[in-house]
């Protein structure tokens, strides 16, 4: 497992990034790209084991670190690497990212390859059943429509069939593309601009949008969407302590990979986890709360742990009826 973990986890892919400066790194400079490039925790696994010398991948000259690395390197794929590669090809979602020739070249270029896994070996015992068509070409035409936006600070015309059955027509800027692995979903964090000084977050699923056109308009460079983010979050974060045994740390990082979060080291077997949320998030993030295990302790706040022992008490309340 550690093996696959090396290959194929975020600090495999922060790290090949950084051995392939050729340029001498302080540790402050390695700090901000694992960062830009990985989660936060991320800091927790890769700095002790570089500064220890556990990873011996740098040449330390005072406190510069240098690449060992010569600029001609280059990493082939490995047999398992070819067969994860595989595996993902016959997951229906891999389209939403890929056209069809640019599959079908993957595939032809796998073909004697044995996947490492098939779909069809998963039971997902927690799951909703009603996920999104991820087949169907409207699906895909418009995640992909809505990806492009999202990269180019786009303006969308959406028109938008609601939960209570009314039909919305707003211009969009598409922020973040969200996966609910509880819903097997895909959600848009979608910016409307209702006046220059004013903008307001809504989430939308995409099996919802009924129709999505590109403008020529886009979002000013002024506009830090990172800040608007951040000022829709509640005040005060949720607060979760995690004991780390049985491998609790990298599970929950996994399994609260799509919130913003900030994670320390308390001990040598406990960790406080902060995430940051809003409304839109609450309920899913207190299922999710309430899924993970033993090992996961909600520390704090108020308002999380009243909606907590409200949805504990209706769950006995079901089971006593």
């Amino acid at each position: 497992m550690e093996l696959f973990s090396e290959l194929y986890s975020c600090y495999y892919r922060v790290l090949r990034h950084l051995l392939c400066s050729q340029n001498p790194l302080t540790i402050k400079e390695i700090y901000n790209r694992i960062c830009q490039e990985g989660f936060e925790e991320s800091l927790l696994s890769i700095i002790p084991k570089l500064e220890d010398g556990s990873w011996d991948l740098f040449r330390r000259e005072g406190e510069l670190y240098l690449s060992k690395l010569s600029p001609s390197f280059c990493i082939p794929l490995t047999n398992l690497e070819k067969s994860y590669l595989k595996a993902l090809l016959a997951d229906s979602r891999i389209l939403l990212f890929l056209d069809a020739e640019q599959a079908e070249t993957l595939d032809r270029m796998l073909d004697s390859v044995q996947p490492l896994w098939h779909q069809e070996q998963f039971y997902y015992y927690d799951r909703f059943d009603d996920g999104d068509p991820y087949e169907t070409e409207t699906y895909r035409r418009h995640f992909r429509l809505l990806l492009k936006a999202q990269k180019n600070r786009q303006f969308v015309d959406i028109d938008y069939n609601s939960p209570k059955g009314n039909r919305v027509h707003h211009y969009y800027v598409p922020i973040r593309l969200e996966y609910s692995l509880k819903n097997d979903k895909f959600r848009l964090l979608a910016l409307e601009q209702r006046s220059l000084n004013y903008n307001k977050l809504e989430t939308l699923n995409i099996d919802r949008i009924a129709s999505a056109q590109l403008t020529e308009h886009t979002l000013p460079s002024s506009i830090d969407i990172n800040s608007i983010i951040q000022n829709s979050y509640y005040q005060e974060p949720l607060t979760l302590r995690i004991l780390n045994k049985r491998n609790a740390l990298e599970r929950a990082m996994l399994h609260f990979a799509n919130y913003e979060k900030n994670t320390t080291k308390i001990d040598e077997n406990t960790y406080e986890c902060l995430i940051y949320y809003n409304q839109s998030m609450e309920t899913e993030l207190l299922i999710e709360v309430l899924s993970f295990g033993p090992m996961l302790t909600v520390i704090g706040n108020e308002r999380f742990l009243k909606s907590l022992k409200a949805r504990l008490q209706k769950q006995k309340n079901l089971l006593q009826a």
